[in-house]
């Protein structure tokens, strides 16, 4: 399941609901991201992110997203799969996404999790201005998610 909403998420609400009734299954993975609130991968060096905007095309979004889930399915005997995408103005702290992965067997929820993830941030049409003191500031793709959704190539 896809959804790309405005407004915030529950994650124990969701896990609920997406783990009600499953009892072939054996392991659920949840990741849950964040806004941080500064540029880069250094909290010393990088600038003070005040908030954060997310944009999307509705519709060609939700199009790519089923496409990265189908593929995980393909990839793991998953029982299912969920992901929620949020857009629009987002301060530190708030969530921006959540990926579920379930499946008979914790490794595949865990590689189908990862998987989901990575792809979204390298594969997915959202696109992030960050706001700072400075200035706003379009996110660029990072060669660290590049690479990490390369070993999935």
């Amino acid at each position: 399941m896809i959804r790309v909403q405005r407004e915030d998420f529950d994650p124990g609400a969701e896990l609920a609901r997406f783990s009600s009734g499953k009892t072939n299954v054996g392991g659920i993975c949840l990741f849950v991201g964040l806004v941080r609130d500064y540029m880069g991968h250094d909290p010393a060096t990088g600038s003070a992110v005040n908030a954060m905007t997310l944009e999307h095309y509705p519709g060609m979004t939700e199009r790519q997203l089923d496409a990265i889930e189908a593929e995980a399915r393909k990839r793991w005997p998953l029982d299912d799969a969920l992901v929620i995408h949020r857009f629009g103005r987002l301060e530190p702290g708030e969530r921006i996404v959540l990926v579920a992965a379930s499946s008979a067997h914790r490794d595949a929820a865990f590689e189908a999790c990862r998987f989901l993830i990575d792809w979204l941030k390298t594969k997915a049409p959202f696109w992030k201005v960050e706001h700072t003191l400075q200035g706003d500031a379009w996110v660029d793709a990072k060669e660290s998610d590049d690479a990490a959704a390369s070993r999935w190539d």
